[in-house]
């Protein structure tokens, strides 16, 4: 075969790989992409004074109580929310299974809005016990996959207390061994990035002193300030604060009510739906894109609690809510009641139900190279593995099932959307 004429000696490749050395340096820090792990469906967010060691079976038996007592069967939970036929039973059947199985994916030890009127000396205790029931539940395999706590924000008004806090609850978790897996520390009320580095100098001497590797200890940043998106300069923070964190951050959280009452939104109208919150949260995705750092919507005030009409109307609200979040790519959110457990697993699973056999069937095509009605591209390839893998992590979906139409392993699914790939074939 006749070798393809150039017009430039092989020295220009030389001469733009050093000069583009630095800008491949920054991409591979800045952006390294998903992390490729396990991300939780929600934040189970309880405060300290109320947690207990059996707190997650009780969240998920008072979950079932209030599907015995409000929906006992598919066909009315599938009337409160719009579900019918196989989707409804199948639907119903995994919620069911899912609060006796695993009630709760993330849980936040709340020192913060859901920790008031406590003394010193209270506060001090209860962040030990914290540690030592985490701890316990950890060893004792009934953990569920994430837990943690959220200090006071680093506001001059707490900032003693929320780093005395972190230390005894962190000191004490230490000296029971090891730092668990699943650890997650979330830091509120942040609006500039000095407040992040502060409490990465405060993490990195605690890694010192109890001989950890640097980056052991992450933390989420709770986005509930307008400083926090839009800075004095113009810019955005969130950007800023990613970059502050160097590596430990591990998630923005979006805070519905503390953002949208800065904002100056009627309480009447604070939601997670708001013009203002698709606006801070649209900021957020996109200074997050890239970088491993994920993203969790903020929660509902309105609860399912009263009389059935009452539970039916939060059901409704809350399943619309969590839908539409997920549509938007926000994989997670808060719950802040047992009776929201049922309505958030119902559309986490209704989602990636009705997406299944769309996403499997494109990716089949990808993989074995066959036209079909839509033309993918890797990185579609990508995300279409990645939602496959969300749906089996938190149990909506079977790897039978997915296995059955598209052809395709568990390996195969992280293959196609491991972190920096290329999203070809998956290795035979």
């Amino acid at each position: 075969m006749e070798q393809s004429a150039t017009s430039l000696g092989g020295s220009v490749t030389e001469t733009l790989a050093t000069l583009l050395a630095p800008v491949d340096a920054e991409l591979a820090r800045r952006y390294p992409g998903d992390p490729g792990t396990r991300q939780p469906v929600h934040t189970v967010y309880v405060p300290a004074h109320d947690l207990t060691a059996d707190t997650v079976r009780s969240w998920g038996a008072r979950a079932l109580d209030a599907l015995d007592e409000h929906a006992p069967d598919a066909e009315s939970f599938g009337q409160v929310l719009g579900l019918d036929g196989e989707l409804a039973e199948t639907v119903y059947a995994r919620v069911r299974a899912k609060l006796e199985s695993e009630p709760v994916e993330d849980l936040r030890v709340d020192f913060e809005d859901g920790y008031r009127g406590r003394s010193a000396a209270e506060e001090d205790a209860d962040a030990a016990r914290a540690a030592r029931l985490l701890a316990e539940a950890h060893a004792e395999g009934s953990a569920p996959p994430g837990f943690g706590i959220r200090m006071k924000c680093m506001e001059a008004a707490v900032r003693e207390r929320g780093i005395r806090t972190l230390d005894i609850f962190l000191t004490a978790l230490i000296r029971q061994g090891p730092l668990p897996a699943g650890l997650v520390l979330t830091l509120p009320k942040v609006s500039y990035p000095e407040q992040v580095s502060a409490l990465d100098v405060l993490l990195s001497r605690f890694e010192r002193t109890h001989q950890l590797p640097y980056g052991a200890l992450g933390f989420e940043i709770q986005v509930e300030t307008s400083q926090a998106v839009l800075g004095p300069d113009g810019t955005v923070t969130l950007a800023r604060m990613i970059d502050a964190a160097r590596g430990r951050a591990r998630g923005l959280h979006y805070g519905t009510f503390d953002y949208s009452a800065a904002l100056g939104v009627a309480a009447a109208h604070q939601s997670s739906d708001h013009p203002a919150a698709d606006h801070a949260k649209s900021v957020m995705q996109v200074a997050a894109a890239g970088t491993g750092v994920r993203l969790s919507d903020g929660s509902s005030n309105v609860l399912p609690v009263g009389g059935t009409p009452k539970v039916h109307e939060a059901w409704r609200l809350h399943y619309g809510l969590v839908r539409r979040a997920l549509a938007r790519a926000y994989w997670q959110g808060w719950d802040m009641h047992p009776a929201q457990l049922p309505t958030r697993y119902a559309a986490v699973f209704a989602f990636h139900r009705e997406l299944l056999p769309a996403a499997a069937g494109r990716l089949a095509a990808y993989a074995n190279s066959t036209p079909g009605q839509v033309l993918d591209e890797p990185a579609t390839a990508r995300a279409l593995s990645a939602q496959l893998l969300r749906g089996l992590d938190c149990g909506a979906l079977d790897i039978g099932e997915v296995a059955r139409r598209s052809g395709l392993t568990r390996a195969d699914l992280e293959a196609f959307a491991a972190p920096g790939s290329a999203a070809g074939k998956p290795a035979n």
